[in-house]
């Protein structure tokens, strides 16, 4: 564009200065050895204008053909490094496809074409050929000269450390990481492999120098740094939580402000106000974190939030967890155990089952295992419970890259990744998995078997009085070559509740002088061939009793 408005003004220069000579006329006379020469002025300037043109085509035909076996040349190296960058192109795309013969033709034609000297990226493709052909000792030379090369240094680097990471070599993969974030600090890929590398060692305040350098450099987003961040504030406070339980507060409260939702940093900052006998703070931090996303761990440090505090107190506690957030499993579960451990073994059978209807999994049953033991210490029923937590789902636990821990971690020991862990049910084989609604815990409810033998407590101001066995009646006189019912005294076997017949007026007196106590048949369907045999009974004395479990 410059050109052509340079000769634009050019030849209207010419147009104007002509104009301007044919306007003023005049004669020309040179007197040049002896000789008169007399000429108009115009003719004058025409004849000097196409002289100086003369000599300007002659200058640039003698450099053209001067110069001509050069340009020759030039012409056909030009013709040879693009015939040589398209072969370069062609085998790129042939190693990223996976194409090992047309890379390895590629990269030969490419080498006769072009010099490694004059294009970095022969040794790229170099490399991705040998990676795809197994040649991996060639790779990482390749990638080891390219690192050495100012202007190839990153992807060199970049190089090194896939192969380390391949390979296992997890002190080298830090080393290359670190070298790539130090000449290069907005590579992500540099800056987060370095950032997990110092937070597998324990390195906490330099990875939370780095990661702020990462966040100003733009090489992370703002709410995955926030998160990250967190993630290693509550780190360095569990770790100071023994030593400096100032520090551990103050590094928990800030990782709160930036993620809220983080359980594991609620959790720390209780249990460092805790410390410093500040339960009201650190409760209503639990309290807060509660009424976001229930979780077992927050319940269990609430509830055993002060030391001196007796069972019914820590019932208490869990009451108003439950309160909190109604008609939940883990609220349920909570106060379950806790009035498990206050011996208000009523409750906690009535909270156990109402969470294994809302949520049934396996600690569930295996606490109503407990309830069963503590309460009437029937053998068939534990057992019943015990069944049923195997058949159930797994409860969730902090789970990353497929493995399980009983405490958070903020790297994973599998991959060294930086906030990996997850509150998750823990992975299962498809053959063990099996599908648990209400109704499959309302069924297991209902066949739970009959108390059958007898154990007297004593009632306790806080818990409620063992139900009474069933004592079952062996068959009549003669064998029978099919199982019937068994009976019990010429009585028949128990109705549902609503249609359930008034006893007569022995039992009547029998229930009045304590002799017998009617057993509450939980959870028994209406046809169960089993009844209850009154302890006692001197009704045919003949016949032997015998037990169902």
């Amino acid at each position: 564009m410059i050109r052509i408005l340079i000769f634009i003004l050019i030849v209207l220069g010419l147009g104007l200065g002509f104009a301007w000579l044919a306007d003023r006329p005049g004669e020309l006379s040179v007197v040049w050895q002896g000789q008169l020469i007399e000429m108009s002025l115009m003719r004058a300037a025409s004849l000097l204008i196409s002289l100086i043109a003369a000599v300007l085509i002659v200058v640039w035909l003698v450099r053209t053909i001067w110069l001509s076996p050069h340009t020759v040349t030039r012409y056909f190296r030009a013709r040879k490094r693009d015939r040589g960058y398209q072969a370069l192109s062609t085998g790129l795309i042939a190693a990223g496809a996976g194409d090992a013969n047309l890379a390895r033709k590629m990269t030969a034609r490419t080498r006769g074409l072009i010099s490694a000297d004059q294009e970095p990226l022969i040794h790229l493709l170099e490399a991705q050929t040998a990676l795809i052909e197994g040649k991996y000792d060639d790779a990482r030379r390749k990638f080891e000269m390219m690192a050495d090369d100012p202007e190839t240094r990153e992807l060199g680097l970049r190089g090194l450390y896939l192969e380390a990471k391949r390979l296992g070599a997890h002190e080298a993969a830090r080393q290359y990481a670190e070298r790539a974030a130090e000449k290069a600090p907005h590579l992500p890929w540099a800056a987060l492999a370095t950032l997990d590398s110092q937070s597998q060692a324990g390195q906490w305040d330099d990875a939370l120098r780095l990661l702020d350098q990462s966040r100003v450099a733009h090489v992370v987003d703002r709410k995955e740094a926030d998160r990250k961040k967190a993630v290693l504030l509550t780190a360095r406070a569990m770790t100071k939580l023994e030593g400096d339980v100032k520090g551990a507060r103050d590094d928990a409260l800030s990782a709160l402000k930036l993620d809220e939702h983080l359980v594991p940093a609620a959790l720390t900052a209780a249990k460092a106000l805790f410390r410093e006998d500040n339960l009201r703070k650190g409760t209503s931090i639990l309290e807060k974190n509660w009424k976001q996303e229930p979780h077992p761990d927050v319940a269990r440090l609430y509830v055993r939030a002060r030391g001196g505090d007796t069972a019914v107190d820590r019932l208490k506690r869990a009451r108003k967890l439950e309160a909190l957030k109604p008609n939940n499993a883990v609220a349920m579960a909570a106060v379950a155990e806790a009035a498990l451990e206050a011996r208000e073994l009523l409750l906690a059978r009535t909270k156990a089952e109402a969470a294994a209807r809302l949520d049934p999994t396996e600690s569930i049953f295996l606490l109503l295992a407990d309830i069963e033991e503590a309460d009437t210490g029937d053998e068939g029923r534990i057992r019943h419970w015990m069944a049923q937590a195997l058949k159930s789902p797994r409860d969730p636990a902090w789970t990353a890259d497929g493995v399980t821990s009983p405490t958070w971690l903020p790297v994973s020991p599998v991959s060294g990744r930086l906030d990996a862990f997850e509150w998750q049910a823990p992975p299962h084989t498809l053959s063990a998995t099996v599908d648990h609604d209400q109704s499959t815990a309302d069924e297991a409810i209902r066949s739970l078997p009959a108390v059958v033998e007898a154990h007297v407590h004593e009632p306790a101001p806080t818990a409620r009085r063992s139900e009474t066995p069933v004592i079952l009646e062996a068959e009549r006189e003669e064998p029978r070559p099919q199982p019937q019912p068994i009976k019990v005294a010429e009585r028949k076997a128990p109705e549902p509740i609503a249609d359930k017949p008034p006893v007569n007026k022995t039992e009547k007196e029998e229930v009045a002088n304590g002799e017998h106590m009617p057993d509450p048949f939980f959870g028994r369907p209406p046809d169960d061939p089993g009844v209850r045999d009154p302890a006692g009974s001197e009704k045919a004395p003949e016949k032997t009793n015998f037990r169902l479990f």
